[in-house]
């Protein structure tokens, strides 16, 4: 009988569509992301359901929209988060024999039965929420009254984390992957590591300090480029490369407000939104038993299909109530008559639902919303300003216009009202507004 795979989640948080050199011609190097891509192949458009922090994770790892799981936007510090019935990634694998782990950055719930422990992962390190929400924030000061946290396995291992301990974050994460991989290689794995960089505010340790020429986002970008390395190196070291499945990719799009301090993506807006430059994250998975190398992909799917195809390769039972995800297997190995089964993905910002994006990633239609814009960038840490701006009806030609420039609702009406019965039949059946 064959292994089971592993498999390998690297969750950024707020990098850009563009930060690597598999999507755009950064100004950095970002060799180990290449090699990853060289490997396997680059998504092109692949979707969040909604592009804030919280929300992001908790739909990667239950595999439910933001309606479904009621996780939405980001979560305050000590929240209790998802609901304790919805099982995650981690348990669903676990049942099936796999040892689990997670090191970095959860924010999907912090109290007992929400925190990693009690979502099925044997090992975890790291903050339980964004790490500005301490008492150096620029603005909020609301955050002064909590500690922020370093948990181990379910005990707090530093009760206030300093600047100074900041810097070591990414470097500490990838260390206990690495110790991870080379303990549990013998046996099928789950590793977890959701990146606290480059959310602001940002940090990287001496190593990297001043390494890129291009400043601290560029110094950043290129150590969480080595975490990738390091861990690409263990998987090979220890003889389970071919055997694993790893995904990287991000939560949601760049938070531009921080000018200097954050990513790039050439799509509409940015993190916080429904647009693509908020929701289209890039993404790379390397599974060398599955994934032809050197590939590139412009099929949509959407983080929530990316538990039901896991539970698919590794034998292992899907949860007993309703997800929302899908088995994309073919898609992700590049089938070339794969096509995608769902008619489309929601988009939300909040509680907000903005719209639907078709499952083939063709066509998105807006329905009327508001949303924030920049109107003055930041720097240095400093955030900038944004004003509230509103969307009418729109639909927009994903292949022909991927910018969402022009609305082009006039000349297809079929295709906008079919999308605009699913999308108000996907509010009206269960997306409680103001819940």
């Amino acid at each position: 009988m064959s292994r089971k795979p592993n498999f390998v989640v690297m969750f950024l948080d707020d990098s850009g569509w563009a930060d690597f050199r598999p999507f755009w011609e950064t100004k950095y190097p970002t060799p180990n992301v290449e090699r990853l891509a060289e490997g396997g192949c680059c998504y092109h458009q692949f979707y969040m359901p909604q592009a804030i922090c919280s929300a992001s994770r908790a739909s990667l790892l239950t595999g439910c929209y933001p309606g479904r799981h009621k996780v939405y936007g980001a979560l305050p510090p000590r929240a209790r988060g998802l609901d304790p019935s919805f099982l995650t990634i981690a348990q669903v694998l676990k049942l099936a024999g796999y040892t689990t782990g997670a090191f970095g950055k959860w924010h999907i719930g912090d109290h007992e039965e929400t925190r990693p422990p009690a979502k099925g992962f044997d090992e975890s390190s790291g903050l339980m929420y964004s790490n500005d929400m301490w008492k150096y924030h620029p603005q909020s000061r609301h955050f002064d009254k909590f500690e922020l946290q370093f948990w181990k396995n379910g005990e707090i291992e530093i009760e206030d984390v300093t600047p100074e301990q900041q810097r070591n974050l990414t470097t500490w994460y990838a260390e206990h992957s690495v110790d991870f991989i080379e303990r549990n290689s013998d046996n099928p794995f789950f590793l977890y590591v959701p990146h606290n960089m480059p959310h602001v505010p940002l940090f990287c340790s001496d190593k990297f300090e001043g390494k890129s020429g291009e400043g601290l986002y560029a110094d950043v970008m290129m150590e969480i480029d080595w975490s990738v390395g390091q861990i690409m190196d263990a998987l090979e070291r220890k003889d389970v490369a071919d055997d694993t499945v790893f995904v990287f990719t991000s939560d949601n799009g760049p938070w531009v407000s921080y000018g200097n301090h954050a990513g790039y993506t050439p799509y509409r807006e940015a993190k916080g939104t429904g647009f693509d430059g908020g929701t289209r994250s890039a993404c790379v998975i390397k599974y060398p038993n599955g994934i032809p190398a050197g590939q590139r992909s412009d099929r949509a799917f959407c983080s929530v299909d990316l538990l039901p195809t896991f539970a698919k390769l590794a034998g292992a039972e899907l949860p007993d109530y309703k997800i929302d995800g899908v088995d994309v297997y073919d898609i992700i190995t590049c089938q070339p008559h794969a096509t995608n089964p769902h008619e489309y993905y929601p988009v939300s910002t909040g509680r907000n639902f903005d719209g639907v994006v078709s499952g083939d990633g063709k066509w998105k239609l807006h329905l009327p919303h508001s949303y924030r814009t920049l109107v003055r960038v930041g720097n240095d840490g400093e955030p900038g300003e944004y004003e509230t701006a509103n969307i009418e009806l729109s639909l927009f030609d994903m292949e022909n216009d991927p910018y969402e420039t022009t609305n082009v609702i006039g000349q297809h009406p079929e295709i906008a009202q079919k999308l605009q019965a699913w999308a108000e039949s996907h509010r009206d059946r269960w997306w409680v507004e103001k819940n």
